[in-house]
């Protein structure tokens, strides 16, 4: 038996993690409610404010309940709804905001209530106002589908399985690909990765939804303009960094995935041993075919410029084949061999490095970044690394927006300020990881909305697990 699916606010702010009454209420379009009779044939179908017993008192409600629920006079606000949906659902014919505002009401109802049966009789409530928007507006069915979806992922998760929730995304997305549907892409790749993972459907299936989602937001960061470039730079954020964990699935992605991807910061500092190392390691793992010229020009610079020290040769063997358990192991090895405590810090590091790029487990990366640091005091590319670890630990900690995928960015803050003071050399970096994260941080609204203060002590959680301090991004 279906599951029933449970409300959520329009996509235009909860895409991104609002979920205040307060916020919900500025979602909806303040167009002029029509006061002239309409004969366009792409009215709904369904009772607007012309089919009402008394057309001008149903409008008159209907604007009057709109200002009452800005200035969050819910109760006087939801008595007047409800008279305007009785007499005109569809209002003015050409939009659904009767229906949603409806959604508004009855989930405030059903988040105050302590009485289950109560509760349960909203929370239906709630489902067939969606139904019926879907039904009045056929229009708007796919973007429904999505907000669905949407809200369960985010708010109700255990009302439905993955899956299901899953399935509903893509049928969203299947209905429309359009830049619209841009408050899908987040939640809908945290459960693309996870079904795959989980065996629920085939690599053709999760490498076509990765292609589908990235295009979208392709599009979206080239089209955007003004307040909403700040939606898409979000998901810019998360989708592709999600969608890394398929790079840990040999043959999930061809070899043009990683060249289109990775090539560029070959060409951009293409003396740097790291940067050669890693983008070689990646475009073997990839089995990129060897006459291919761009592949041949990073073999030479890796003979070229990378020397490979004789007792980490082996390891250093495995792990271009990508071949990177085995790899650590060989490093693991290694460094019992290596006599200063300079060498076997570098030997760490490397470790570190292997479990972050390639095999993306956090933990193990910090705990041998840890390791390298302890080893060579005074040193901050462990702790730039481990900011890294922290700020791309979003999709981790979090559905990728929202509070939990946002504190993730204090303690990475933490390790970058900690970098530049120990060790002036990598102040650039420090100060342009900074830079580029900071606007990720909560807002003062939603420390508000938590009572919770600038500056107040923090401990956060999930696999972080470190006390840092509380800032805002505004």
């Amino acid at each position: 038996m279906m599951k029933k699916y449970i409300p959520f606010y329009l996509f235009l702010l909860l895409a991104f993690g609002a979920c205040t009454p307060k916020t919900a209420q500025v979602i909806q379009e303040e167009d002029q409610v029509s006061t002239t009779e309409e004969t366009d044939e792409n009215l709904s179908p369904c009772k607007n404010f012309e089919d009402a017993f008394d057309p001008d008192d149903t409008r008159s409600n209907y604007i009057i309940y709109k200002d009452y629920i800005e200035f969050e006079n819910y109760e006087e606000a939801f008595e007047l709804w409800n008279k305007v949906y009785k007499e005109a659902p569809a209002a003015d014919g050409k939009r659904n905001d009767v229906f949603t505002d409806g959604v508004f009401f009855y989930e405030r109802l059903a988040l105050g209530s302590e009485d289950s049966i109560m509760k349960a009789q909203y929370i239906a409530r709630i489902f067939s106002l969606y139904e019926e928007a879907a039904s009045c507006y056929p229009e708007t069915a796919s973007s429904i589908k999505g907000q669905k979806a949407f809200d369960l992922f985010f708010k109700y998760p255990d009302m439905a399985s993955k899956f299901e929730i899953y399935q509903l995304f893509k049928e969203a997305l299947d209905e429309d690909q359009s830049t619209k549907q841009y408050f899908v892409l987040n939640p809908f790749t945290s459960l693309l990765v996870d079904v795959y993972n989980e065996g629920q459907i085939s690599k053709e299936e999760a490498l076509e939804m990765s292609e589908l989602v990235q295009s979208i937001l392709k599009e979206g960061l080239e089209t955007c303009s003004g307040k909403s470039c700040e939606s898409w730079k979000i998901i810019e954020g998360y989708v592709p960094q999600r969608l890394e964990a398929f790079e840990t699935i040999k043959g999930f992605y061809d070899c043009e995935y990683y060249i289109n991807k990775y090539y560029s910061e070959f060409l951009e500092d293409s003396t740097n041993c790291e940067v050669i190392q890693t983008l070689y390691i990646r475009l073997s793992w990839a089995e990129c075919a060897t006459e291919d010229t761009r592949y041949q020009r990073l073999v030479s610079a890796a003979n070229d410029l990378c020397v490979e020290d004789k007792e980490l040769k082996v390891a250093y063997n495995l792990l271009k084949e990508g071949a990177f358990k085995k790899a650590i192991d060989a490093f693991i090895e290694a460094e019992v061999l290596e006599e200063t405590e300079e060498d076997k810090s570098k030997v760490n590091f490397i470790i570190s490095k292997i479990y972050y790029a390639h095999l993306k487990n956090f933990p193990l990366a910090r705990k041998y970044a840890l390791k390298a640091a302890k080893l060579r005091p005074n040193w901050g590319e462990p702790y730039l690394l481990i900011g890294r670890l922290y700020a791309s630990s979003g999709p981790l900690c979090g559905p990728g927006t929202g509070w939990d995928s946002q504190i993730v960015v204090w303690p990475a803050l933490d390790k970058w300020n900690y970098a530049k003071k120990i060790d002036p050399s990598v102040s650039k970096e420090a100060n342009k990881l900074i830079g580029q994260y900071a606007r990720f941080m909560p807002s003062k609204e939603d420390l508000f909305f938590r009572t919770l203060q600038n500056g107040q002590s923090f401990r956060v959680g999930c696999w972080i697990q470190e006390n840092t301090k509380i800032r805002t991004s505004d």
